[in-house]
Formats: C-alpha cells, sequence, structure tokens
C-alpha cells in the first residue's frame, strides 16, 4: 500500500469516527489511531501526597450535596463557581458556617470557570456541571496543573472520552468520575465476595438506571433546564455509568479484562409525550419539542473474555428506583433491589439469602466512616464515603481507585449505544483507552484496600 493511499484511508477513517462517534467497522481502527503515544500511561499512578485544596465548579443540587460532604470530611474548599451567582454566594455560606475562610467566587458567566482553574492555590477541581462542560472543564484543570474529579458521565462522544485519556497523559494529571454507586454498601461489600473469589468464575452480570425523572426533567429550574434537551437529540442510553460502574469492578474492566462491543436497541419514546399531555399547559415551549430517546433502552456488552453484561436505561415512566446490579458466577448469584444472594450448596434449598449474613464481608471504608456516612445521608452514604476515599487517597499520596481509563470506558456505552441503534442494532466495538494495558493489574483497588 502507498504512503500517500495509507494516509489517504486513516483520514477517510478518522472523519468517520468523529461523525458518528464509533460505528463498527471505523472503531476496529480506533485503537490503532491512538496506539502509539508520546506520554506514559496514567494507570497505577500516585497521587503525589497533598492537602486536599478543592475549587468546584457548579454548585447546584448535585454540586452542593458534594460539597457538605466534602465539609464534614473536613476539607478545605478556597473556590467555587456558579453561573447563578445566589447559588455560588449560598456555597459560600455553607463553607463559612463550617468555620472555614470564605471561598472566593466566579461567577461572571459561562466561563468564569477558566479564572478558578488558573488558581495556583488549588490541587482538585470537582465539577458538578451539565453533562456538554464536564470535558472542558476537566481538561481546561488538568491543563492547569489540577486534577479533576467530574460528574458522570465524563463524557458523551468518543471523541471527548480520548481527549480526556490524552490530556490526563499529556499533563500526568488524574481525571476520575465521581461515580458513588462504586462505592454503596451493598457494591463494596458485594465485590469482596467476588474478589474473594464465592461466587466462583464470573459469566454475567446486569446494571441499569431505571429512575422516574419525569417531574424533573420538566422542571423550570435544577436539571430541567438542560437535561430534557438529551432527550431530543440523541437515541440510546444517555446515562450508563451508574448501573455498568459496579459490575465493571466486579468483573475486573481494565484490570484483566475489558469492553469489546455493544449491541444496542431501544423502545418507542412514549413517556415523556404522555407527561406532557398531563402537566404541561397548552402554550408552554416544551409542546414544541420532538423527543427521540427511546424509554427503555436495553444494551448487551461483549467483555474481551466472553463475559457478557445486560445494561438498561429508562428515566421516562412511573416505576421504583432499580440499578438492578447484579453479578452471577459459576458458585452463585447477587442480585439488588432488593439485596439477596444465593451461593451453591447453602442451606434452604431454592431459597434466597439476605446479605446481613454477610457482614464480616463489609468494607473497611464502611466499617470505619458508615455511621457518619449514614448520618450526612448522600445516596445512603456512598457520596460521602466516595470523597472521603478521594482525599484519603490524595492526602497519603496513593493511587486512585478510579482513574481516568475508567471514565472513558464507562462513559463509552452513551455514544455507542447510539452507534449500535443507527445501524440497525449492529455491534460497535469499544476502543481500548489503556492502548493495551488493561491486563497489567488485577482487580479494583476498592477490592483490594485493607
Amino acid at each position: 500500500m502507498s504512503d500517500k493511499l495509507h494516509e489517504s484511508i486513516e483520514e477517510v477513517t478518522r472523519r468517520n469516527f468523529l461523525r458518528f462517534g464509533g460505528m463498527t467497522a471505523v472503531a476496529l481502527s480506533l485503537p490503532a489511531m491512538h496506539a502509539e503515544t508520546p506520554h506514559a500511561t496514567m494507570m497505577e499512578i500516585p497521587f503525589a501526597a497533598a492537602t486536599p485544596k478543592i475549587g468546584i465548579i457548579g454548585t447546584g443540587g448535585r454540586g452542593t450535596s458534594l460539597l457538605e460532604n466534602l465539609l464534614a470530611a473536613d476539607v478545605q474548599v478556597l473556590a467555587l463557581c456558579d453561573v447563578v451567582r445566589e447559588k455560588a454566594e449560598h456555597a459560600q455560606a455553607l463553607v463559612t458556617k463550617a468555620g472555614q475562610k470564605s471561598p472566593e467566587l466566579y461567577a461572571s458567566g459561562d466561563h468564569a470557570f477558566e479564572s478558578l482553574v488558573a488558581r495556583d492555590d488549588l490541587n482538585l477541581v470537582i465539577i458538578a456541571t451539565p453533562w456538554n462542560w464536564h470535558v472542558e472543564m476537566a481538561v481546561a484543570a488538568m491543563k492547569h496543573g489540577k486534577h479533576a474529579a467530574v460528574e458522570v458521565p465524563a463524557a458523551t462522544s468518543i471523541e471527548d472520552c480520548w481527549k480526556l485519556v490524552d490530556t490526563s497523559e499529556e499533563t500526568r494529571r488524574h481525571c476520575m468520575m465521581l461515580e458513588n454507586c462504586c462505592y454503596g454498601y451493598n457494591e463494596t461489600l458485594i465485590l469482596r465476595m467476588v474478589h474473594a473469589g464465592m461466587l466462583g468464575d464470573l459469566l454475567y452480570g446486569e446494571g441499569a438506571y431505571l429512575h422516574d425523572l419525569r417531574e424533573e426533567l420538566f422542571s423550570n429550574k435544577g436539571e430541567g433546564l438542560w437535561r430534557r434537551g438529551f432527550h431530543t437529540q440523541r437515541d440510546g442510553n444517555l446515562y450508563p455509568t451508574h448501573g455498568l460502574g459496579p459490575v465493571a469492578n466486579y468483573m475486573g474492566i481494565q484490570r484483566g479484562d475489558r469492553f469489546d462491543y455493544i449491541v444496542s436497541m431501544s423502545t418507542p419514546h412514549r413517556g415523556l409525550e404522555e407527561y406532557r399531555k398531563t402537566h404541561i399547559p397548552a402554550g408552554d415551549p416544551k409542546w414544541s419539542e420532538h423527543y427521540v430517546n427511546g424509554d427503555m433502552n436495553t444494551s448487551l456488552i461483549k467483555t474481551a473474555n466472553g463475559l457478557t453484561i445486560t445494561l438498561k436505561h429508562d428515566t421516562s415512566n412511573p416505576r421504583p428506583y432499580d440499578r438492578i446490579n447484579t453479578i452471577a458466577g459459576t458458585k452463585g448469584v447477587f442480585a439488588d433491589y432488593p439485596p439477596r444472594i444465593y451461593l451453591d450448596g447453602q442451606a434452604g434449598e431454592e431459597a434466597w439469602t439476605n446479605i446481613d449474613a454477610f457482614k464480616e464481608h463489609q468494607h473497611p471504608l464502611w466499617k470505619q466512616e458508615g455511621e457518619i456516612a449514614k448520618k450526612l445521608g448522600g445516596h445512603g452514604g456512598m457520596d460521602y464515603i466516595m470523597l472521603y476515599r478521594l482525599m484519603q487517597c490524595l492526602r497519603d499520596g496513593l493511587v486512585p481507585d478510579m482513574d481516568v481509563y475508567d471514565a472513558a470506558a464507562w462513559s463509552a456505552p452513551g455514544p455507542l449505544s447510539q452507534v449500535s441503534l443507527a445501524h440497525g442494532s449492529a455491534p460497535a466495538k469499544f476502543p481500548d483507552f489503556t492502548r493495551g494495558r488493561w491486563q497489567q493489574r488485577k482487580a479494583s483497588q476498592i477490592a483490594t484496600q485493607s
């Protein structure tokens, strides 16, 4: 093949991938496009031990909740940013009420965050903003020498997933996704049991985000101002990481296994239209919106080692909250909502067992910090445990539990499910964000932490 022809093919491949986000044939070429980099991996790279000095971008409902948990963990918060000054001022008052010096506010517009990340007295920036701002803000923080901790999903396109990975490697700064569900009591207990081999060789898992968000989506404040818009733009799994993160940890994804490809399909879109009929008055601008995201998206992921994951998403219909959170192997199965477990040879024939019988496997973080976590709330305490652990890693100079490769891989089912749907539920390949290094480590540090 001539050099010119080779270059021409590479350019067409690149353009097509950026256009479609990851068609099967194009996605196959993506690892080669990123296989060589002048920068070393960020896998297993510890923080430089330091006292956490935090800036927060986004002080709405989620950002304020994170702030309250950080203050409970006695973390210094030096700067706050929001496009709504009143929200930033409310967060500022919470910091001073906790006995800290009043943090500086950045509320002059959409790009005020650029001044926050340019400060020389921060080492970690927490980003709790609408999804479309996550990557730009995280990249800016890393390029200014700060670690970035970004809310979920970290990115909404494959191109942006790579941008986070490349920037982290280039700047030598970590970019973690704040996937709190990896730190729940049930999730961490089952992870320890899986790591101990109690479920045998793993075979399949199930995860989901099934949450009736209709009232919130149609609200005239908070997430209602932006989140509903994604339902008018994309058909796929808009919010994959809450269900996927814990299952990925059980399976050792990026730690001896990796996501290989995804197949996705969606039901018709009906829920938001039905809700609008009965709750939104005639003449409201929301009546001009056309929703395209199927109410229930169901995706199947195959891993390199042959395991399977079922991943679901539905925020448009009435139902109880459920993340399914199932993991099964040759010796047993765990299923959540409600939590229950069955191990081969247990008493009671085919009856489920309550996980309370396995308290000896609860995670050390829950043994040490569980009471304060429960008092604070925050999704049952998992928010506090997540932030406490992140601050512990920064203070003690440890490798973070979740890194930029996890952020990219767990976010990727969003755009890849859209590609699969657009091509008749065809398989869409996952890029290897680790560039072939996924076999160099064997377990999540959440599983092995003593």
